[in-house]
């Protein structure tokens, strides 16, 4: 029977079950918990390079290779198995997946936390970033299958909003333990986060898989572990060595690229494919991870060289160093869950593009920034860039997770996961390069009464030259620390424009690509209502 014309359209099928709905507030928080220990370790980490260079016992000892591969193990690790991940959530269920990674993540923190030299660290926190690269993924996919669709941007802008709640809790809670207990401390504290995640998973999260997953894909999951692992460590090699001409380098990420355009051809002719390849012909869903890819490379590559200039040159503290990014994480905090607002008035083409825009002025006001700057230019300056990422991440990731079918939930947190990743250790690398290679061509005029043996060494970083500063005495060296304060805000400014450079071409991008404003519209979604056994208690 036709409906008349001026009838109301029939409402929305729900896809949820009633007993699920009603506890997906819950289910958020978990999920919520579960991204902040991840987000959390990371941002603890960052204040505690400092000390865990010390000698022991106060650290280990730990080289600034070493530093540097202390964080690029979970990296590496993390960004390779972040796909595979995905789909093993899809395919045997979210909350196991979810439950699995947790327990590895705290099991690896446990033994971070008494590691007994560099080396040993460095395993663990590869650990840490296998269990962290199970968690992520699933936290998305589990978010996207108990919210309805009109609910999905709200749900997503407070989970995006967790992390600035990570971002803030972190460096404080690490400043707090750095000055109150010994550095395995930093790692130690996820171990009771842990315990209490995993429990209210068990309780509240439902179990959700793809009911027809068809096919396992062995060749295709093994070209995008093989492939992404090859870049992520040709990228992390060229800014540790802040030389990309290396062959090592080169090989790596030609390597990596080449094995991943192996990964497409295989995808785009294979009768099971792991992941569909045409989605990425839909321009509102290229646009939208190559937005998140690169506000991570800019953002990253700054929060890399922020610790270095409010901890090396400004003297600060790693709690205060932590307080002073307070403002980047309340904007995130305040702004991230209100998102949806804004772009159901303007669309996401205008919001995410205004919130590049906010983002690269954030990043260019660095050029600035001195060994005096007022502590409130500071904290502003990160309240833009908090409230530029706040209207950019939500949306983006809407338009990621909204372009793919539910069931597939888990294949689209992992893309969009993976995008991240990768940007963010092409932006460490990339622009740590630049900073190390100007902060060396400015320090090396300033090196002559440093003894020949150690020259060297003392041009390789800021830390470095202070270390050495520190050992010609407080006369002799006095000059050299001034010298080495200089070579680094000029290294700064010049990585910060770098930075901003690359937030303007995600503007263009977004601008571009990403759909404008909606017209209001009454149509009953395309999906269908899943299976039963798709969701379950």
């Amino acid at each position: 029977m036709p409906i008349p014309s001026g009838a109301p359209a029939a409402p929305a099928v729900p896809h949820v079950p009633e007993a699920i709905h009603r506890r997906r507030w819950w289910i958020l928080g978990v999920l919520m918990f579960s991204v902040l220990i991840v987000v959390l370790d990371n941002s603890i980490l960052n204040v505690a390079v400092k000390t865990i260079a010390s000698p022991a016992p106060t650290g280990i000892g730990a080289t600034q290779s070493e530093l540097e591969w202390a964080i690029n193990s979970y990296t590496l690790v993390f960004a390779g198995l972040l796909f595979t991940a995905g789909l093993l959530g899809d395919r045997i269920g979210r909350k196991k997946v979810l439950l699995a990674g947790t327990l590895v993540f705290g099991l690896g923190s446990a033994l971070a936390a008494f590691s007994a030299s560099p080396g040993e660290l460095i395993t663990w926190r590869a650990l840490m970033g296998f269990g962290a690269a199970f968690v992520m993924p699933a936290t998305l996919a589990v978010l996207m299958n108990v919210f309805e669709r009109d609910e999905q941007p709200r749900a997503i802008g407070i989970w995006a909003g967790s992390v600035g709640l990570g971002i803030a809790i972190g460096p404080i809670t690490g400043g707090v333990l750095l000055e109150h207990f010994w550095w395995g401390s930093i790692f130690l504290v996820n171990v009771p986060v842990v315990v209490l995640a995993l429990i209210a998973m068990a309780i509240l999260v439902p179990d959700s898989r793809d009911p027809k997953p068809g096919k396992v894909d062995p060749l295709g999951v093994g070209l995008s572990i093989v492939g992404l692992v090859l870049l992520v460590y040709g990228i992390i090699r060229g800014g540790e060595l802040a030389d990309f001409t290396d062959t090592t380098v080169i090989l790596a990420i030609a390597g990596g690229l080449l094995v991943l355009a192996g990964f497409v051809w295989h995808e785009k002719r294979s009768s099971h494919p792991a992941i569909d390849i045409t989605y990425f012909r839909k321009p509102a869903f290229s646009a939208a991870v190559a937005a998140i890819a690169l506000v991570f490379f800019a953002l990253m590559g700054v929060t890399f060289f922020s610790a270095f200039y409010l901890q090396s040159v400004r003297g600060y503290s790693a709690l205060q160093s932590g307080l002073l990014i307070l403002p980047l994480a309340a904007a995130q905090m305040v702004f991230a869950p209100r998102a949806r607002l804004v772009v159901d008035r303007f669309g996401a083409r205008a919001v995410c593009t205004a919130g590049m825009l906010l983002v690269a002025a954030g990043l260019a006001s660095f050029v600035l920034f001195d060994a005096g700057t007022p502590v409130w230019v500071m904290c502003l300056v990160f309240f833009v860039q908090g409230t530029g990422m706040a209207h950019i991440m939500p949306p983006v990731t809407v338009a990621v997770m909204q372009a793919l079918p539910r069931e597939k939930a888990g294949s689209g947190s992992a893309i969009n996961n993976t995008f991240r990743q990768v940007g963010g250790a092409l932006g460490i690398a990339v622009l740590g390069s630049v900073l190390s290679t100007v902060y060396r061509g400015d320090i090396e005029g300033h090196l002559g009464a440093v003894p020949a043996g150690v020259r060297d060494v003392a041009g390789e970083s800021i830390e470095a030259t202070l270390g050495v500063a520190e050992k010609l005495g407080p006369v002799a060296g006095k000059p050299l620390v001034a010298a080495a304060n200089d070579a680094f805000i000029s290294a700064m400014h010049v990585t910060a424009l770098g930075s901003a450079a690359v937030a303007l071409i995600g503007a263009v991008v977004v601008g571009l690509f990403l759909p404008g404003r909606s017209p209001a519209t009454t149509e009953v979604p395309e999906e269908v209502r899943p299976p039963a056994e798709q969701l379950t208690r």
